[in-house]
């Protein structure tokens, strides 16, 4: 059977890349930053050029301690977005990056090439659910606890690896009662979403256990902070120690890699590929 979503021209079985395109004045790594057109245009057009095959558009910052932002501030963000991707592609996806219903129905509405990528698996609006089942369009739903605003201290775990697979188990489970295709489902850990910088790597060690859930997994470790303070700098300093992980994600399974640095992760792509192909005999 076709997986679903190959009706917007991906195999999400497949690695690939989600390139950041963060609408927002204040997300984590500074140099990602679009709030202006003209930026956001300069920006889709270079992950464009460097392979990517998902735009994620961003119009609320979740990084740890980030403030609320209005609801009709990020639908401004995330549909200008929209806007200046299709200047420059009519085909490309679309993923938008948003907790909130009324944002992704609404992106829905403008455009038929989108995908929904919730950082809290339809738990912060209970609405979200319904739209992802009604609209039929791809749904990442991932672990988190609490809110961008709260998250850095909800990191007690007795197990992590186990409590996210058991946590996305129940939560896949939901999603499918309520409605959304098996085949529209991706998961997503949350590295460093209410987790600490020894939870994630013992999470990326056990990734095996959300695999054998059966759904497609998408990860953004790019540039954050289980990196950079483990090397001991900051996100501008990371770009060499996210390629090494981007390697062990798709060594694990990860299909879906959500990044800022689009050629390295394309690059990191092709080789591991040929790696596969050589020894997957």
């Amino acid at each position: 059977m076709k997986h679903t979503a190959e009706r917007y021209g991906i195999d999400f079985r497949q690695p690939s890349v989600m390139a950041v395109v963060n609408v927002t004045p204040d997300s984590f790594y500074a140099a990602s930053r679009t709030p202006q057109r003209e930026l956001i245009v300069e920006r889709v057009r270079s992950a464009i050029e460097e392979g990517a095959a998902i735009i994620d558009i961003g119009g609320y910052s979740s990084r740890p301690g980030a403030g609320d932002v209005p609801l009709q501030e990020e639908l401004r963000r995330v549909l200008t977005g929209i806007e200046c991707v299709r200047e420059l592609s009519k085909s490309i996806p679309i993923s938008v990056d948003t907790f909130r219903a009324e944002v992704a129905a609404k992106a829905v509405e403008v455009d038929d090439r989108i995908i929904i990528n919730d950082i809290s698996a339809g738990e912060l609006d209970s609405d979200m659910v319904k739209v992802a089942a009604e609209s039929g369009v791809p749904y990442i739903a991932m672990s988190m606890r609490g809110t961008p605003a709260t998250m850095a201290s909800m990191c007690r775990y007795s197990d992590v690896v186990s409590e996210v697979a058991d946590y996305m188990r129940r939560r896949s489970e939901y999603l499918m009662e309520q409605g959304v295709s098996r085949e529209n489902i991706l998961l997503d850990p949350g590295f460093g979403f209410a987790k600490s910088v020894d939870q994630n790597y013992e999470l990326l060690g056990g990734l095996d256990k959300l695999f054998a859930l059966g759904f497609p997994l998408a990860a953004g470790i790019s540039r954050k902070s289980m990196i950079y303070k483990t090397l001991g700098t900051g996100p501008e300093e990371s770009l060499f120690g996210t390629t090494a992980l981007h390697w062990e994600l798709l060594r694990c399974g990860v299909t879906l890699l959500r990044v800022h640095d689009t050629r390295a992760a394309v690059d990191t792509i092709r080789i591991f590929n040929k790696f596969k192909s050589l020894n997957d005999k």
